[in-house]
């Protein structure tokens, strides 16, 4: 009896092993799919948003009865448009009809400009689509960062030149090193009264800990085969002639940087405007480091019944682990809906 009772019990605990391992495949199944599917690009139409907040807002302040006859009347009005729509559509006519796009792109840049990920698929996917006249507004909110990751962002920017595409770029917080490295190759830049704008200047420090390890007895070997393969160290005995050679690529770096910069805003007065020093948005103006003071959002208001507003917006995909815990707690959640 004790016998069977224990083949029972392996052959349930055989079974829920299995039962255990196929749920958590087809659960991991299921997550890849979503991952797959997932789109690469948000694009949304503001001027749709901007009505629907703006309807809404209305409809709050206006009682039942106002609410009753705007809505009929809107509801008409829809139904009227679509049916002359339908009578006189003509395909050529409307494209040529047909209003002008501004694209809408946002860059919030960290030390490393991670995000020229996202933006070279954003401009190559308007340079595939963008008509004659269309624009570009890219909001860019940087400090700077290393040279080669903004060396890059701009060089995309400079992708939209080449293509004629008109780009004007809106400063509404700050832009400053490697930030304005990007902004200077705007047709137009637009900066906010107190954005912080400049900054046209390269640094690098690193502290040093040869004495202190000399202090403890502690070697340290660094072997380098050319002269100039490492200079300026954290843990090595730095020389006069060391410091020499690393300040001569600073200032390289700086010489490029200015000339980037002289080339996209000839009006400028660059060496005046290339010592590193920042300023804000409407000094920045008289300097001519931007053309206009204004916030990127009037900048849109202005444009809306003349462009399509579309709004592009390169998703990075999320690690498998955060999509996982985000689809279980959604599922917590509807489960705790369906029980309460």
């Amino acid at each position: 009896m004790n016998l069977i009772l224990n083949y029972g019990l392996f052959l349930l605990k055989t079974a829920t092993f299995f039962v255990f391992v196929i749920a958590i495949l087809l659960f991991y199944n299921r997550i890849k799919k979503r991952s797959k599917d997932q789109k690469k690009f948000k694009i949304t139409l503001l001027e749709n948003y901007y009505n629907q907040a703006k309807d809404s807002i209305f409809l709050l302040k206006m009682n039942k009865f106002e609410k009753k006859i705007w809505l009929q009347k809107k509801t008409k009005k829809n139904k009227e448009f679509l049916k002359n729509f339908r009578k006189k559509f003509n395909a050529n006519q409307f494209l040529k009809k047909s209003k002008k796009t501004l694209f809408i792109l946002d860059f919030k840049g960290d030390i490393n400009a991670t995000k020229v990920t996202g933006l070279r698929k954003e401009i190559s996917l308007i340079i595939m689509t963008a008509n004659k006249n269309d624009e570009v507004l890219l909001r860019l909110e940087s400090s700077g960062g290393v040279v080669h990751g903004y060396g890059l962002a701009a060089s995309q920017l400079q992708r939209l030149r080449k293509h004629d595409i008109h780009l004007i770029i809106c400063i509404d917080k700050i832009a400053a090193s490697g930030g304005y490295m990007m902004a200077c190759v705007a047709n137009r830049i637009v900066s906010a009264p107190f954005s912080i704008v400049g900054s046209i200047g390269v640094v690098a420090q690193l502290p040093n800990f040869y004495r202190l390890l000399k202090k403890n007895n502690i070697d340290m070997e660094l072997h380098t085969a050319g002269d100039y393969k490492r200079t300026l160290t954290m843990f090595g005995n730095n020389t006069d002639l060391m410091r020499h050679k690393f300040r001569q690529e600073l200032n390289a770096t700086h010489n490029l940087f200015k000339q980037f910069i002289k080339e996209m805003r000839p009006i400028v007065n660059i060496n005046e405007i290339s010592n590193g020093e920042h300023w804000l948005g409407k000094i920045a103006f008289e300097k001519k480091l931007v053309d206009e003071i204004n916030t990127s959002d009037d900048i849109l208001m202005s444009k809306i019944n003349e462009y399509n507003l579309l709004s592009i917006k390169f998703i990075y995909n999320k690690k498998r682990l955060f999509n996982l815990t985000d689809y279980i707690f959604k599922r917590i959640q509807l489960i705790l809906k369906k029980l309460f």
